[in-house]
């Protein structure tokens, strides 16, 4: 997206559809044209609701409502904005949308708004990027997380943390550029510990953005195990709902089914998968095929196991089928074992597995006993996932991070600790610590927008909604 010309813009800022209520955003310089053609007044009171008709070019009434004008640079672009609240009709507010073309202003391109208000200095890229998340909000702590991003208590710290390193930098550089002031080539114990403070908030920030991403992306959990194991059992458990048929008959699952459910915050798609079995079986094979497809798409995988095969023997061994599952399953990916339908044992039974709880420090491998059907067991399974993902429980300053912003936040960070060491040599080079810090500089900026290509800029701007 380049940089827009001073024309004047118009969307559509509620959802298609039906509904109370209808807004039709119109941003641009001079708005009196549009006020006098849809408003049938000269001029509007700046950031007063004026309750009107809104008139055709025939200067008939389309619909009545509230119009609201913000003059700049007091608007969310910073330019004048004129906004008709109406009825919230499909055909209302494209008759709206149309007329105000017609006056001369162009459809606004996906996100174009949110654009302007960043290249007028109404928000940084950090913040921008906070609306859209603020909209796609899918649990309360995701949009309690993106509302204090949109406030900037994320900016706050990346700016912090970037003026900082500019004094560090301003320090080093006159040790290269003027030797002859008799600084001596010598970095002085303030700057060293400057450097070193700036690599410690760096760090702190790059893992409360790390533990923030999964309130944005979410996670994806897939349930896999045999034939009547319980995963759709599980997934009805864990959605609160009869999403997945349940009977005795084995292979009843054929294609993948999901629900998506959250857990401290965390949005979770959880995917029943088709029971893996060797089959002869077509569709049941494409199902099984499905599963592994599935598989590679996940962020955790739960291999959910009857509880009863692990107590019938001495030790908690899979049976064949589980230990060709559990082999072909990516190493490096997480998984939790599950064991499932808990309440068919005994209580000698379950005094056996008591010790396996997912909280016993002794169980590295985190297995889970549960009961899908009484639901026994559930808590700890949810408690599991965050411990299992490393993900800490959000507090009051966790906000929403995207991918771009911790890659940003992790080479700011490599380079801070790059430049750490190498002052900690016998002899440092200068040249080389002051590009260090000159790369963690730049990472940094490019966060909130300060230093980034238009490329960039197009790319996050064209996944927000029309209207905004």
């Amino acid at each position: 997206m380049t940089t827009p010309a001073p024309d004047t813009i118009a969307a559509i800022a509620t959802p298609a559809g039906r509904g109370g209520v209808g807004i039709v955003r119109i941003s641009g310089g001079d708005l009196s044209s549009f006020i006098k053609g849809l408003c049938g007044r000269e001029t509007l009171p700046p950031r007063r609701a004026v309750y009107l008709s809104f008139l055709d070019d025939q200067h008939r009434a389309m619909d009545e409502g509230i119009a609201l004008y913000f003059a700049a640079p007091r608007s969310y672009t910073g330019e004048n904005i004129l906004e008709l609240h109406g009825h919230g009709g499909v055909a209302v507010t494209r008759a709206l949308l149309a007329r105000a073309i017609q006056l001369g202003a162009r459809l606004a391109r996906p996100g174009e708004l949110t654009y302007r208000a960043f290249l007028n200095g109404k928000l940084d890229l950090a913040q921008a990027e906070a609306v859209a998340d603020l909209i796609d909000a899918s649990t309360t702590t995701a949009m309690r997380a993106a509302a204090r991003s949109l406030s900037g208590v994320f900016s706050k710290e990346v700016n912090a943390i970037a003026d900082n390193m500019m004094t560090a930098r301003v320090h080093i550089e006159a040790l290269l550029d003027f030797p002859e002031e008799e600084l001596d080539g010598v970095i002085d114990e303030s700057t060293l510990q400057l450097i070193t403070t700036l690599r410690q908030n760096c760090d702190a920030l790059y893992r409360r953005a790390q533990a923030g991403a999964p309130l944005r992306e979410g996670l994806t959990v897939v349930l896999v195990g045999k034939t009547n194991v319980g995963k759709s059992s599980l997934l009805n458990a864990l959605a609160r709902e009869d999403a997945a048929i349940v009977t005795p008959v084995a292979g009843t699952t054929r294609d993948t089914i999901e629900r998506q459910i959250a857990i401290a915050g965390i949005p979770l798609t959880i995917v029943d998968t088709a029971g893996i079995r060797h089959t002869e079986d077509e569709v049941e094979k494409i199902g099984i095929d499905r599963t592994w497809a599935a598989i590679q798409h996940a962020d955790i995988i739960f291999l959910i196991q009857d509880a009863r095969d692990s107590v019938n023997k001495d030790s908690a061994s899979l049976t064949n089928i589980d230990d060709e599952v559990a082999a072909k399953l990516p190493h490096d990916l997480p998984r939790l074992t599950v064991w499932n339908k808990y309440d068919l044992l005994d209580e000698t039974q379950k005094a056996k597995v008591r010790h396996r709880s997912p909280l016993a420090p002794d169980n590295p491998e985190r297995d889970v006993w549960i009961s899908a059907k009484t639901h026994e067991g559930i808590d700890d399974l949810e408690r599991a996932v965050l411990d299992k993902i490393h993900i800490a429980p959000m507090t009051e300053d966790t906000f929403l991070a995207r991918e771009r912003h911790t890659e940003a936040l992790k080479i700011a960070l490599d380079e801070l600790t790059l430049a750490e060491a190498e002052i900690a040599q016998a002899h440092p080079a200068l040249e080389l610590i002051a590009e260090r810090l000159r790369y963690a500089h730049n990472a940094l900026q490019t966060i909130t927008g300060k230093v980034v290509a238009d490329d960039i800029l197009g790319e996050i701007f064209s996944r927000f909604c029309i209207g905004k």
